[in-house]
């Protein structure tokens, strides 16, 4: 019986320059966001007081912004955590021993009292960072992508060829560029959390572009009169059903923890799900046709 082959026949690369347009766009927006606004740094890198409440009802967030803003205490940042009940209330002004922590915290438990009604408000804790702990994760979380990227330059460019390598690492840039200028734009706070799931994206979007590139390889010793475009589009198209069943399971069970994971394990998911997204576009349409820019021989 003849097999039925499941290999699409797509141009990937007579495509590439809408792709490099819309590449272009999105790190343009991610580049003006971060230079214009910046990113929304959490507790964990600027410095502060963290504190958590829980209320028996849902209370008004805009009453207890209001509330909070008599005490002095700097930026006050009042959000949701996992449930409506569950208040996470940051403070720019900083305290660094118990007995501060303990008077800060007391002070805004009698503060939201009158809001809570007869059963009250209850303190679940009270956390600090320093302003030097905080410069201090910023340099190693920095550091950190800085270090994987060499790694995986050295790593590409010995398994495979130069022009690969800085294939690979230019698309990684392009993915968590996109993903960091992302959380620029819609002010989303940028916490260590964040940090990890970056990290992540970038093993993640690896693994993808190495496995096109793989292929490449073998498309290149299989047809060895062809010029690269064919070989790239060929190897894509081999690769394409791989990429997208694995960024499609993987997609589903971001989207499960995004919905019933709850405030701890949101940013993370959100994340890895944008990273996913964006480093399957790259593996695609980034770093592939930059191995056939970088190629000396003449390509159609």
């Amino acid at each position: 019986m003849e097999m039925i082959s499941t290999k699409s026949n797509i141009d990937f690369i007579s495509k590439r320059k809408l792709a490099y347009g819309l590449s272009f766009i999105m790190i343009l927006a991610s580049i003006s966001s971060l230079l214009f606004q910046g990113l929304n740094f959490g507790i964990d890198f600027s410095g502060g007081t963290l504190v958590q409440v829980r209320f028996h009802t849902p209370p008004d967030l805009k009453k207890i912004r209001q509330a909070l803003s008599n005490l002095e205490m700097g930026d006050v940042v009042i959000q949701e955590f996992g449930s409506p009940e569950e208040i996470l209330i940051r403070v720019e002004k900083q305290v660094t021993n118990e007995e501060a922590q303990s008077a800060l915290s007391q002070s805004i438990v009698s503060t939201l009292k009158p809001l809570a009604g007869e059963k009250g408000v209850e303190l679940r804790r009270v956390e600090f960072v320093g302003p030097q702990v905080g410069e201090e994760l910023s340099e190693k979380g920095i550091m950190a992508v800085v270090y994987s990227m060499i790694a995986i330059l050295v790593y590409v460019a010995w398994r495979f060829e130069f022009r690969f390598a800085y294939g690979a690492v230019l698309a990684l840039i392009h993915d968590i560029g996109i993903t960091i200028g992302f959380f620029s734009l819609l002010q989303k706070e940028f916490t260590l959390v964040v940090v990890a799931a970056l990290l992540t994206v970038i093993g993640y979007s690896l693994n993808d572009t190495i496995v096109v590139y793989d292929r490449i390889r073998e498309e290149m010793k299989r047809f060895k009169s062809k010029d690269l475009t064919f070989i790239i589009n060929e190897a894509i198209n081999r690769t394409l059903s791989r990429t997208l069943i694995t960024s499609a399971t993987t997609l589903l069970v971001l989207v499960a923890l995004l919905v019933f994971g709850g405030e701890v394990i949101h940013d993370f998911a959100l994340t890895l799900f944008l990273g996913v997204l964006v480093g399957t576009y790259s593996s695609v349409f980034v770093a592939s046709p930059i191995v056939m820019l970088l190629d000396r021989k003449k390509t159609r």
